[in-house]
This record gives structure tokens, C-alpha cells and sequence, in this order.
């Protein structure tokens, strides 16, 4: 999208350089690749909602305006407002220098309190059943280790350890590391897919080839690792790309949408009724877990929650409080 800001002193400015200084200042705070793209994406919604008015002649009363319309406008949820207020606000402290005031009148959308979707286990057997290869694979670590899609993708080699049978999902939601469980069940096909994948790569780094993206600081240390088969994708795409800044050809690990596609396909071929997606699988993780015994504080741990009160939420899809309750239609005998 070719979008001019025009200032209040009548020059032009190209969004494009704004847009590379949003840029830059994520990658200079290790922000994750989404988080960049959907700040660049809320910058330029708030440039064209003002006329292409460059974001420094502007300030809280244009914030405030461009937040009301998501809700009252566009009836946005209440997550993408906050989403696009967070952008915002990186703009104007991290890009322009200029901190945000407090921020008043703002109408804000309203969070609903909706419960998580859960499958049964039959359904989720069913739905794995319909799945073969690789997609197989990343479903079963988003079930059996609780893995969001992204961190399953993001598998490098050397996260896996088979011995101890744990994952250690790297720089996740709120760039933390955590460690989860390796389902005992994944250890032979794991082990199979990374011998295909071992062969791969020596043949790739023989032909020129076999480089992976390193995290940004340790790249700058160890700039040779990216050759390295302990730093390799898991979960590899099929094709290289060309890195714009440097020149060279990449592997990338396998887009989301594809195994997203592939698990909205198996749902239909399972026969289940209802919306299940890459995250329900991880829902029906925590769950199972709870149903199982297991302590919350553990499946916190697991799932890499901050706060006990967000795991909380899987006690209330359990078989309990109300739903456990015999109705007094049942008593009567009325069945036909």
C-alpha cells in the first residue's frame, strides 16, 4: 500500500521510512516478527484514518479518535483495540520520542467472557487420525506438549532432548523460555524425521545451502552457527528465501497456514461438529491434564502462563460445578 503523510507544514513524508524506523526499533528490542508486522499494520490504519497526516503533527485526541471508531465503527474485539492502542503507543515513545499522556474518553470495546473450545479425547483421536507426516507431527506436540503453533515450528534441534524426554520452547509469547513434556509416543518418529532431516541438511551445506535465521544477538557472536545442525528447523520448509539485508538464502520452518489448513481439513473429515482449530488442540491439552489430576500450578508451568488466574479458566470446561448437577426434569420420568 503506497500511503503519503503529508505534515502540518505542507512537506511529504514517505510512510515508508516512518514504517523502517517502526521496524527497526522492534528488531532493536527483539520483538517477535507478528508483533513488528502488526505495528507497521495499526501505523498505517492510523495515517489513512487521518487523512495521511504524518503521526508527529498528531496526539492523544487522534489516538483517542482512531480507538473509538475500532469499537464503535467497526465493533473490533476488545484484544485487536488493545492491540492497535499498544502499537500506538510504541510509535510515539519508541519511534517518535514523544510518550502518549494520559488518555481519556477512549470507548472501549467489550471483552466478552467466553470459554475455551475443548474437544474430548475421542474427538481429538479422531481428528489426529486424519493427519499424516509432519502435519501429524506439529498436531501431536500442539496436544501432547501443549505447544502453540508457532513454538512447535520454531523447534530447532538442539530443543529437543530425547533422553529426558522434555521440549525447551525458546523466546515464546512475552519472550520467555520455558520446558515442557515430549510425549513419549513422538520419540521414534521424531527421531526417524530428524535423521531424513540430518541427511538433508549435510547435502544442502555441501551444495552451498543450509542456513537457518539465528536470534539476533547470538547471530552477532556466532555467526558461522547458522550452518550449524543444532540450530536447524525441526519442522523445515521447502524452499529458501533471500534475505534482503544480507544476500543470503535461508531455510524457513513451515508456514502456519499450512498446518492451520491441515487441521481445519482433518476437523471436517473427523466429523466433529463444532470449530476446532491449531490452538483447541493446546486447550484440550490443559483440560485433559486437569481432568487427569494434575496440579495447576503444573499445567501453568507448561503452558507458560504468567499468572495461575489465565490457567484457571480450563477448570470451568471441566465436568463440575453446574454441569454435574442432576436436572429435576430427570426425575420425573417423562422420557418418550
Amino acid at each position: 500500500m503506497n500511503v503519503t503523510a503529508t505534515t502540518s507544514r505542507g512537506s511529504a513524508a514517505r510512510p515508508e521510512r516512518l514504517l523502517d524506523r517502526i521496524r527497526h526499533a522492534a528488531r532493536l528490542r527483539h520483538l517477535a516478527t507478528s508483533t513488528e508486522k502488526a505495528y507497521v499494520h495499526w501505523a498505517k490504519r492510523f495515517v489513512l484514518f487521518h487523512g495521511r497526516r504524518h503521526p508527529q503533527d498528531m496526539a492523544e485526541p487522534e489516538v483517542n479518535a482512531f480507538l473509538t471508531h475500532l469499537a464503535v465503527g467497526e465493533h473490533v474485539a476488545a484484544s485487536t483495540q488493545n492491540q492497535a492502542l499498544a502499537a500506538l503507543l510504541f510509535l510515539y515513545d519508541k519511534v517518535l520520542g514523544r510518550p502518549l499522556e494520559r488518555m481519556e474518553g477512549i470507548v472501549r470495546a467489550k471483552r466478552p467472557k467466553r470459554l475455551p473450545a475443548v474437544l474430548t479425547p475421542d474427538e481429538v483421536r479422531r481428528v489426529l487420525e486424519c493427519l499424516t507426516g509432519q502435519h501429524w507431527l506439529v498436531a501431536m506436540l500442539l496436544y501432547g506438549a501443549g505447544l502453540r503453533l508457532l513454538e512447535a515450528l520454531r523447534l530447532r534441534v538442539k530443543d529437543i532432548d530425547m533422553t529426558h524426554n522434555v521440549l525447551t520452547i525458546r523466546e515464546a509469547k512475552g519472550d520467555k523460555d520455558r520446558v515442557t513434556v515430549l510425549p513419549a509416543c513422538l520419540r521414534d518418529p521424531l527421531g526417524r524425521l530428524l535423521q531424513q532431516r540430518r541427511l538433508q541438511h549435510a547435502a544442502e551445506v555441501e551444495a552451498g545451502r543450509g542456513r537457518a535465521m539465528l536470534p539476533n544477538a547470538f547471530a552477532r557472536k556466532h555467526p558461522n552457527a547458522e550452518l550449524d545442525w543444532a540450530w536447524q528447523w525441526v519442522f523445515a520448509g521447502k524452499s529458501d528465501f533471500r534475505d534482503r539485508e544480507t544476500g543470503r538464502f535461508y531455510r524457513h520452518h513451515i508456514h502456519e497456514t499450512v498446518i492451520q489448513r491441515a487441521v481445519r481439513e482433518a476437523v471436517i473429515r473427523a466429523g466433529v461438529e463444532r470449530r476446532a482449530t491449531c490452538h483447541t488442540l493446546r486447550h484440550s491439552f490443559a483440560t485433559h491434564l486437569l481432568q487427569d489430576g494434575a496440579d495447576i500450578r503444573t499445567v501453568q508451568d507448561l503452558l507458560g502462563h504468567n499468572d495461575v488466574k489465565t490457567t484457571m479458566i480450563y477448570t470451568h470446561v471441566l465436568n463440575r460445578g453446574g454441569v454435574s448437577v442432576r436436572s429435576p426434569a430427570d426425575r420425573l420420568g417423562l422420557a418418550r
